[in-house]
């Protein structure tokens, strides 16, 4: 009975410190966290691809979190800066990923902020990464005779359109693509210091008044 107790104990302490350690000290790192200057809310049309995103399990091969210098080359790779909680303020959920089977996605929209272009390798993404093991998403496009008043068949590199066709984007790629544009953390972490014209002399500090002897 007595090494029952013990054990029981030694569980309970065990789960104690691995909740403080993992779930209570970091929410009490991050409560406050704010929206840093230049951090936009997600539009509609951002959400709805979003939405789509987690839908086609993009975050299965891809992270959303660049490292520092210290743990990892991500800012060599064009991966950019690592990021911080603030840039995470309107992700809810946050999709941080686990594995990088394709490369960190959270600055894809300043990296490659070309419509075509993802829309393109969205649907054959071996068109423009040879080599690439992304799966091709077909059915986020018609494949038609001509496109309808009003859409824009895509343009693909020669080879890859298929014959007397044409290529048109469904309302959710177009969404997606607003969504991976949208992801660019390109501000500065911290506030800009405050800047004083050249040339300008600091201004002393008033001295304080000095008390009056006593007679």
């Amino acid at each position: 009975m007595e090494n029952e107790v013990k054990l029981t104990a030694g569980a309970m302490v065990t789960f104690a410190i691995a909740v403080s350690a993992l779930v209570i000290v970091p929410y009490l790192q991050v409560r406050d966290v704010k929206a840093p200057q230049g951090l936009a809310p997600y539009t509609s049309a951002e959400l709805r691809g979003r939405a789509s995103y987690i839908a086609n399990g993009c975050m299965y091969c891809h992270t959303q979190q660049p490292r520092s210098a210290s743990f990892a080359p991500d800012a060599k790779r064009g991966w950019g800066r690592a990021s911080v909680p603030g840039d995470y303020f309107y992700d809810k959920p946050h999709l941080l990923g686990s594995m990088r089977t394709g490369p960190d996605l959270l600055n894809i929209g300043l990296r490659q902020p070309s419509r075509d272009w993802h829309l393109g390798h969205l649907y054959q993404p071996r068109a423009y990464v040879p080599g690439s093991i992304m799966p091709a998403y077909p059915y986020l496009f018609d494949v038609k005779d001509e496109a309808d008043p009003g859409e824009q068949a895509i343009k693909l590199p020669p080879g890859h359109v298929p014959p007397g066709k044409v290529v048109v984007p469904t309302p959710e790629a177009l969404d997606l693509v607003k969504y991976l544009q949208a992801l660019r953390r390109d501000y500065p972490v911290l506030p800009p210091e405050p800047h004083q014209a050249p040339g300008a002399k600091a201004s002393p500090a008033t001295p304080e008044p000095r008390p009056t002897p006593a007679t």
